[in-house]
C-alpha cells in the first residue's frame, strides 16, 4: 500500500492541533497515512502536543525548528522528511481547523486516478467560505484574481493551501528551491506544476473560519506574494526566450 503524509506547519496552534490531527486520522483510517506536525518553535506549547500526539500515536511525528522561519521554509522541511521516508503521496494542510479533513480522501484518490496535484478550492463551482467578513473575501477573491491575470493560467484558487502532491511531482517542480516564505509559496508550487505540464486538478471544498488562535495572514505577508507573483512570469519568460 502507497503511504499518504499529511504535513501540518503549526505556529500558536495549541487550541487547534488535537482536535486537527484527530480528525485527520479518523479521515483516512486504512490508508496507513502518517502525519508529520512541523512546529516553529511556537511559545504557546504546540510542540509539546505535538509530541504528546506522537507518543500516543504511532502514525505521528512531530519535526521542531528553531523559530518562526516561515510557512514555505515549514513546508520544504515537511516535505524533505516526508519524501525521504518513502512518502507515495503528500499533502499540505493548515492546522487551525480551517481545512476539512472529510475532505482528504477526495483529494487523495484524485491524485490516485491520474492527478499530479490536487488541489482544493474555494472559488470552484460548490466550493466556498464560511465566516468570512466581507474585507476578506473581496481580498482573497482579488488576490486570486491577480495571480491567475498575471500567470495567465487557468486554475482558479492560486492561492489556496489545501493541496495533495504524488511525490514524483513534488520533485519535478524541485519544491526545495522556492523562496517565497509566505502565502506566495502556494502559489508558486502550483504555477511551476503548471509549467512542467503536470496535471493540476482543483475539487471544490469549503473553507472554515478558525475557531481558536489569529490568522498568521499579514500585509507584509500579502505584498512578498504580489511582488513575487510578476517575478515568476518574467522568469518563466526569460526561460521561454532561451529555448
Amino acid at each position: 500500500m502507497s503511504t499518504p503524509w499529511v504535513v501540518l506547519p503549526t505556529y500558536q496552534e495549541a487550541g487547534n492541533l488535537e482536535a486537527v490531527v484527530a480528525a485527520v486520522r479518523r479521515a483516512l483510517a486504512g490508508e496507513g497515512a502518517r502525519i508529520l506536525v512541523v512546529d516553529d518553535n511556537s511559545p504557546d506549547g504546540t510542540g509539546a502536543i505535538a509530541d504528546r500526539l506522537a507518543a500516543r500515536h504511532r502514525d505521528v511525528e512531530v519535526l521542531h525548528r528553531t523559530g518562526k522561519l516561515g510557512l514555505g521554509p515549514a513546508y520544504i522541511a515537511g516535505f524533505a522528511h516526508a519524501l525521504a521516508a518513502g512518502a507515495a503521496e503528500v499533502f499540505e494542510m493548515d492546522a487551525d481547523g480551517s481545512h476539512d479533513a472529510g475532505d482528504l480522501p477526495r483529494l487523495l484518490a484524485a491524485v490516485r486516478d491520474g492527478a499530479d496535484l490536487a488541489l482544493g478550492s474555494r472559488y470552484v463551482r460548490g466550493g466556498g467560505v464560511e465566516n468570512w467578513g466581507l474585507g476578506r473575501r473581496v481580498v482573497s477573491r482579488v488576490g486570486c484574481l491577480y495571480a491567475r491575470a498575471v500567470l495567465r493560467v487557468p486554475v482558479r484558487d492560486l492561492t489556496g493551501g489545501f493541496k495533495c502532491f504524488r511525490a514524483e511531482a513534488l520533485r519535478a517542480v524541485d519544491y526545495a528551491s522556492v523562496r517565497s516564505r509566505g502565502y506566495g509559496f502556494q502559489v508558486e508550487l502550483t504555477y511551476r506544476a503548471l509549467v512542467a505540464g503536470l496535471r493540476v486538478a482543483e475539487l471544490p471544498i469549503v473553507f472554515h473560519e478558525r475557531q481558536e488562535g489569529s490568522s498568521k495572514m499579514t500585509g507584509r505577508i500579502a505584498l512578498e506574494a504580489a511582488w513575487r507573483i510578476p517575478r515568476l512570469r518574467l522568469a518563466q519568460r526569460a526561460v521561454t526566450s532561451r529555448r
